[in-house]
């Protein structure tokens, strides 16, 4: 009976459940899209190209592990973690022969990749160019189509999509950047694959010359293994597992060729599952904080209504029965309707990150069940949490009170509702206190983001409060006005709480806005000052292509320059992970200062370490405590600290010799080139002329440069936040709307009382910008002191960077929203005849 009660009242009131609807509907959407996100980075498959001829592949195992034991009751808990280390790890040559002598092998194809980038006017395409040695061509295969295979160390093959756009042919000469100095090679041949090769570009080169730019003597990239015949992939996968038992090699075959062959990919399904699950929750929580104001109007509106059936006989139970089973009906629809929208919507964030270049396009995107499922439940229980939530007044009441209720608004709030807003308020200022001390980005941000919905869900339950405490301060102002304004005071004081589900979002739209737009320039610019006051180069070589060749360094210290090259990695002490750099330590205090506190960077050698002050107090070092890590391509090492330094936000929390991390990355060329130097800046470029992608600057544009980075970094963040502020101005307009259209009668009676519809309008966009006003200051605050929290935990300066214009944009778009929301709807009520709306609802 209740249910079929419940499905006539949504059907005969579909206007009014509309705003619900739609504000369902877009949170089910954000949701689906960020669960589609991080399915992709839990399961999201990597199609292999190059080993794709290749059964079974042995590689490196790409994680460190850390196994804990605990004896807890007489019970033995073992824990296993891992987590990926930066750079590619490598597997020892010598292997070959165990892998020969497995049963069933036939064939042990070694493989090497490293950098590879060609110099050429039309670059690659898009795509990433490795290089490796011919005898691997087969894992593919490739065929030559023209040509010869290389012999000599100047011979090169290239694959046909690098020839097409280089324009290049047998014999024609094409300088090449590897991990050594640029070198020019004859173009021997050209190999096309038999297989669709989409994602990148390779150049072939002879063995020796392989080995040589691959830069780690007796180590393999991987090893591809055919099979004797009549020895199915899966024998032989299971016989090379029992061979390699123990050594920490890897045996992959299928998809699993993929992670191996791409490990950027590899790398992007941990950054995926974080954003994906950053997003989803914050989602979640605005949505939850959206729809219960949602609800919550939707059921003032019909306070009448749920009033007369209270006094029909209608029980408390019988309340809550019918309003959430309508919120189950609504939710439902507006659920599934969201999550197959949801679907093309991480569809789009996916092919959005790709472009960004902060997800690689050989992550395939996944789309499965769970994103959609996730989307309907968390939209209907939301739904009906809501509306529970929203009934608890009405239910509470006594049928004659509910009636009187009907006509006005109580004149208390409920003591629980204070309560309820006073402690989250005191939990959201525990969160920023919180905020204040935490000095690691992964740690900060999801405390920034849930200080902003807490203190924000605080304002929506004391709401009413606020806004009866703006009108005894703008009160006097507005009564300046005219009529409009006397009028706008009177709603305002009189529907404070129907003004306050207005106030919630817009100041969620406010504070959330821009604690996402300054939160990463607060910390950038942090760390650029640093780097500044750091840095006491004259001159600066940055690259134009993968980075700037040892050469370079090597002709400027011919000219008794400082020339301090800095190549940057990551490494982990135990599983966590630390920004690292690799410095030339020779003149090194004539080019770089990073506020040494303790020790000396004159100590600073192959065998020895200096850490950020972050780093000293995490892992307890000082200068001479001993330090186990492990470098970039899983190589562990034990270091001595030779100094600490307070600049660890502008250069890294860890700083080792420039030639320890070159032997352990992937791209051993430096990222900049320090250079201390009385020649100036043409002199210098004369000097490195013949040194292909080498260009010189001075500091100050080099930090515009690194300012520019910074951005592109950061736009992937405000993509990613983008829906969920997108979500919050649906959400403005969409309770504005519903507050307007409510009026009807209203409006009606102020018209046959001798309103004109002008001085009704104008009265509607007092209270908006009343309400914009309040709104703004409400969620500025709650910006201004999550990111100072911020700023001090992370820079120790209680200064976050806030652009004065971007910030007056933010307000501006949410005040036009606020008038756009209020005036169309308000034109729409006016123009139907004032007197047959007031008959009607008598």
């Amino acid at each position: 009976m209740m249910l079929r009660y419940a499905l006539k009242s949504v059907r005969a009131r579909k206007a009014a459940f509309f705003g619900a609807f739609l504000a369902l509907m877009c949170a089910a959407a954000l949701i689906t899209a960020c669960g589609t996100l991080l399915e992709t980075g839990l399961r999201g498959s990597i199609r292999t190209e190059r080993y794709t001829a290749t059964p079974v592949l042995v590689s490196a195992d790409q994680n460190v592990h850390r196994t804990t034991v605990k004896h807890k009751k007489g019970k033995t808990k073992i824990k296993h973690k891992a987590k990926p280390i930066a750079e590619r790890a490598w597997l020892p040559q010598g292997l070959a022969d165990t892998l020969a002598h497995t049963p069933g092998v036939a064939r042990v194809v070694p493989e090497l990749t490293f950098l590879a980038q060609p110099l050429t006017a039309n670059g690659t395409g898009g795509r990433t160019a490795y290089g490796h040695a011919w005898d691997s061509a087969a894992l593919t295969p490739y065929r030559l189509t023209a040509g010869k295979a290389p012999k000599s160390p100047t011979d090169l093959v290239v694959d046909p999509w690098l020839a097409g756009r280089a324009r290049l042919e047998v014999g024609d000469r094409l300088t090449v950047q590897s991990t050594q100095a640029p070198r020019t090679y004859r173009v021997s041949g050209i190999a096309a694959p038999t297989v669709d090769v989409r994602h990148q570009t390779s150049l072939f080169f002879s063995t020796e010359e392989a080995r040589r730019l691959a830069a780690h003597p007796g180590k393999v990239t991987a090893f591809g293994l055919f099979p004797d015949r009549g020895t199915d992939t899966g024998r032989l996968r299971s016989a090379v597992a029992r061979t390699l038992r123990g050594t920490g090699a890897q045996v992959g075959s299928g998809d699993s060729r993929g992670a191996v062959e791409f490990l950027d990919a590899a790398a992007a399904r941990t950054k995926l599952v974080s954003l994906g699950g950053a997003m989803g929750g914050t989602s979640l929580l605005v949505a939850v904080l959206v729809v219960v104001g949602t609800f919550a109007l939707t059921v003032q509106q019909r306070h009448r209504e749920l009033a007369l059936l209270r006094a029909v006989a209608a029980g408390p139970g019988q309340i809550r029965g019918l309003l959430g089973r309508e919120a189950l009906i609504v939710g439902a629809v507006a659920g599934l309707t969201g999550a197959l929208l949801g679907l093309p919507l991480g569809g789009l964030l996916h092919s959005r990150f790709v472009a960004m270049g902060a997800v690689p396009a050989t992550l395939r995107l996944t789309v499965g069940v769970f994103p959609v499922v996730a989307g309907v439940v968390a939209t209907t229980a939301g739904a009906w949490a809501s509306a529970r939530v929203a009934s608890r007044r009405i239910t509470r009441i006594r049928p004659a009170e509910a009636l009187a209720e009907s006509r006005t608004e109580p004149a208390r709030l409920p003591w629980g509702r204070v309560l309820a807003g006073l402690l989250l308020l005191a939990g959201g200022t525990v969160l920023v206190v919180v905020l204040t001390s935490l000095r690691t980005e992964p740690a900060s941000t999801p405390v920034t983001f849930l200080a902003v919905v807490v203190l924000s869900t605080s304002v929506a339950l004391l709401g009413p409060l606020l806004v009866k405490a703006a009108v005894l301060l703008l009160g006097g102002p507005l009564r300046l006005i005219g009529p409009g304004g006397r009028l706008a005071t009177a709603n305002l004081r009189g529907n404070a709480a129907r003004m306050a589900s207005v106030v919630t979002p817009l100041t969620l739209l406010v504070g959330m806005t821009c604690t996402v737009l300054f939160v990463t320039p607060t910390l950038g610019d942090a760390a650029r000052a640093q780097a500044r006051e750091g840095v006491r180069a004259d001159q600066v070589v940055v690259p134009a292509g993968p980075g700037v060749p040892a050469e370079a360094a090597r002709r400027l210290r011919a000219h008794h320059d400082v020339a301090t090259e800095v190549v940057r990695t990551t490494v982990r002490v135990g599983l966590d992970k630390y920004a690292a750099q690799g410095v030339t330590p020779a003149g090194l205090t004539r080019t770089w200062d990073p506020g040494v506190t303790a020790g000396s960077l004159d100590r600073l050698t192959d065998r020895t370490v200096a850490v950020s002050e972050l780093a000293a107090d995490q892992l307890h070092l000082k200068p001479g405590s001993t330090l186990k890590l492990t470098l970039g391509d899983g190589t562990p090492t034990e270091l001595t600290v030779a100094a600490v330094y307070s600049k660890g936000l502008g250069f890294g929390d860890l700083t080792f010799t420039h030639d320890l991390v070159a032997r352990h990355v992937d791209n051993p060329l430096a990222a900049v080139v320090l250079v201390s130097t009385t020649r100036t800046r043409t002199q210098i470029a004369t000097a490195l002329r013949d040194v292909p992608g080498a260009r010189v600057v001075s500091p100050r544009t080099a930090d515009h440069l690194q300012a520019q980075r910074q951005q592109a970094n950061a736009e992937v963040n405000h993509l990613a936040m983008g829906l969920v502020l997108a979500f919050t101005a649906i959400a403005v307009v969409n309770t504005l709307a519903m507050s307007v259209s409510e009026r009807v009668r209203e409006f009606a009676l102020l018209r046959l009382a001798g309103a004109t519809r002008r001085q009704v309008l104008r009265m509607l966009r007092t209270e908006a910008l009343s309400v914009v006003l309040l709104a703004t200051v409400l969620g500025s605050g709650i910006a201004l002191a999550v990111l100072t929290a911020f700023s001090v935990g992370m820079t120790g300066r209680a200064a976050p960077s806030v652009a004065p214009l971007l910030y007056v944009a933010v307000v501006a778009v949410a005040g036009l929203l606020a008038l756009a929301a209020t005036a169309l709807p308000g034109r729409a009520a006016l123009r139907v005849r004032a007197v047959t709306v007031a008959t009607a609802k008598e």
